[in-house]
């Protein structure tokens, strides 16, 4: 039996397989290598694109097809959203050698190892400028009746029991044009995929909100009329100066109220206009029982209407209610008709007599003589008041000094007072013999009228045709 050969040579194959595998790797390695010379590595962002695999002109085009979506608000407040694409505006490259300057300066020997590179390039992106400005200008927002203008908050007018209120802002949704533009530019420069113009802050805002602490003190300073009341009382009448009225009265500039002084003097005006009574005429019914028509005189209501406008407006500033009483030059009896009361003395000039009454009761009757018609001095008919009351004066002309013991002016220098020097009074003594305008009295009468009048108190003249002394006497 032969021997069989076990010297017989072997294929070397694991040198083979491992040789073979080696080659393909190469391969694998080289192709990557070439590949990545033109191509971007993996993990690759070029301001905030993703370019792993691409290559410069890829990436252009891509630039190209750039999308923004542009979110917008509606007056309803829903969101109406609009796209900016690349191609519109003419979006590119200033200059692509910074890019291939990224491409050649990667590291495509580590091409196959996992890596990650951020790169941002600055002033790069470019646009055409008119296009850019065009699409801005065809949102839809600048479109007319689209937007609506936003609101201040304001102070509501005054309303009875509720007094004033805040009507809030409304926020609106008009663009504003710069801010938009510029929004926008920043978006596109940067590649931003979305622009909501809200937060962006692209929309015009109202510049006074219902929280402006100006706003809030104004309020409160309008509030106090809400329960403003000033009352005048002019006799059995009332006037009433409520916060309704007085709100018309006011305005404000946003930052303090303020009150409009004209409409203060009209109102103080129209009460002076019905109460005051000075300078009117009067009928007055004399003690003969006839009437007579007294049109001069100063005795009456008088309102000092400028400071009365003045402490009307301070009380209302300062939101005070209350009762008042107008600031007066002079006063009066009582308020109506008839002014002068029921205490006053009577002249009657044509019969040279008088009379006395206190609280409505005839307490004196006397002769009197009144100023001279001769010599020009007459006493002057009309209704005054006493100005004063004096004791012992002593009355002074240019061509006499008279002491008397009871001195009452009521026109000026004409007023009432004994006449001890004349033992007769009455008649028709004036006419030739009468006083320089004064009421000449007997000493007893002119004591107890004196005595029963005050500063203030009517002294009504008047000539009564018929009842002169003479005829009086028949």
């Amino acid at each position: 039996m032969k021997e069989q050969n076990h010297d017989k040579k072997s294929f070397p194959v694991l040198p083979a397989v491992f040789a073979g595998l080696l080659l393909a790797v190469s391969a694998v390695y080289a192709g990557g290598f070439l590949y990545y010379q033109s191509h971007f590595l993996p993990g690759t962002q070029i301001d905030g694109i993703d370019v792993s695999g691409m290559t410069t002109e890829e990436l252009g085009e891509q630039i190209r097809d750039y999308l923004l979506c542009i979110a917008e608000r509606k007056a309803d407040g829903s969101v109406l959203e609009e796209d900016i694409q690349g191609k519109e505006i003419g979006l590119g490259y200033v200059s692509e050698e910074p890019i291939r300057e990224i491409l050649r300066e990667q590291n495509r020997y580590q091409w196959f190892l996992p890596q990650t590179e951020n790169h941002r390039t600055e002033g790069l992106i470019a646009w055409d400028e008119e296009k850019m400005e065009r699409k801005i200008d065809g949102l839809q927002g600048f479109t007319e009746g689209f937007a609506t203008a936003p609101t201040d908050a304001y102070i509501s007018e005054y309303m009875p029991e509720e007094g004033f209120t805040i009507v809030p802002e409304t926020q609106g949704n008009e663009l504003d044009r710069d801010r938009t533009g510029e929004a926008v530019r920043e978006a596109v420069a940067a590649l931003a995929q979305r622009l909501d113009l809200e937060e962006a802050g692209c929309y015009r805002t109202p510049s006074v909100t219902s929280e402006d602490e100006n706003l809030q003190q104004i309020l409160k300073q309008l509030l106090q009329y809400t329960d403003f009341q000033i009352t005048y009382t002019f006799g059995e009448h009332t006037e009433v100066l409520d916060g309704e009225t007085v709100s018309s009265w006011l305005s404000t500039d946003g930052t303090e109220v303020k009150l409009d002084e004209s409409q203060v003097e009209a109102f103080v005006v129209s009460l002076r206009k019905r109460y005051d009574s000075i300078f009117r005429p009067r009928t007055f019914m004399t003690s003969y029982g006839k009437e007579v028509t007294i049109k001069e005189g100063d005795y009456g209501w008088w309102m000092n209407y400028t400071r009365e406008i003045q402490e009307l407006s301070e009380m209302i500033r300062r939101g005070e209610s209350g009762e008042r009483t107008p600031v007066y030059y002079q006063t009066a009896a009582r308020y109506g008709k008839p002014d002068y009361g029921d205490t006053y003395v009577e002249i009657n000039l044509t019969a040279q007599h008088l009379f006395l009454y206190k609280d409505g009761n005839l307490i004196l009757e006397s002769d009197f003589v009144s100023g001279s018609s001769v010599r020009g001095d007459d006493t002057p008919p009309g209704v005054y008041g006493i100005t004063y009351k004096q004791r012992n004066a002593t009355l002074v002309n240019e061509d006499y000094e008279t002491p008397v013991s009871y001195w009452m002016p009521f026109n000026r220098n004409i007023g009432l007072h004994d006449a001890g020097w004349r033992r007769t009074f009455g008649g028709t003594i004036y006419k030739t013999n009468g006083s320089h305008g004064c009421v000449n009295l007997p000493p007893s009468a002119a004591r107890e009228i004196y005595e029963n009048v005050q500063k203030g108190t009517a002294v009504i003249c008047y000539q009564l045709p018929g009842t002169e002394a003479a005829v009086m006497e028949k």
